[in-house]
């Protein structure tokens, strides 16, 4: 199913685009491996959860996955030949708003050979361009 917020303060909200780079979120922080985002998109809940599930399934229940956005914008959608006019339409679906730099998924506990080849399933799951990178190890 796909991921969506229990509640919100407002049903609809407007469709405000910033194409900047992350400052937030641009480095792995639960994990050993990070799948990074090189482009400014929305990603939608359903892409999310199949990255989720192409990353547990290759996973195999070893080590463990980390989520690190959650689709909280509301993006709504007229249907095909409606009139102008009417009202703002209904949600059609909820999206996470992925800057550049942004770290989508982490990975802890398994190898760096195998997160390769897990966030290479996740990566065809999602819209944008991505990287693998690692921890920085500070002294």
């Amino acid at each position: 199913m796909a991921m969506l917020p229990k509640r919100v303060k407002y049903r609809k909200e407007m469709r405000r685009v910033r194409d900047r780079k992350a400052t937030k979120g641009n480095y792995v922080a639960f994990g050993d491996y990070g799948l990074q985002s090189l482009e400014t998109m929305w990603v939608t809940g359903q892409q999310l959860e199949a990255g989720r599930v192409a990353a547990q399934h290759f996973l195999k229940r070893e080590g463990k996955l980390f989520i690190r956005v959650f689709p909280d914008k509301p993006i709504s959608k007229k249907p095909l030949e409606t009139r102008m006019g009417t009202g703002k339409a209904d949600v059609d679906y909820w999206a996470a708003r992925v800057k550049a730099g942004t770290v989508m998924f982490e990975i802890a506990g398994v190898p760096e050979a195998v997160a390769k080849m897990a966030f290479v399933r996740v990566a065809m799951k999602m819209p944008v361009q991505t990287r693998m990178i690692g921890r920085r190890v500070s002294v």
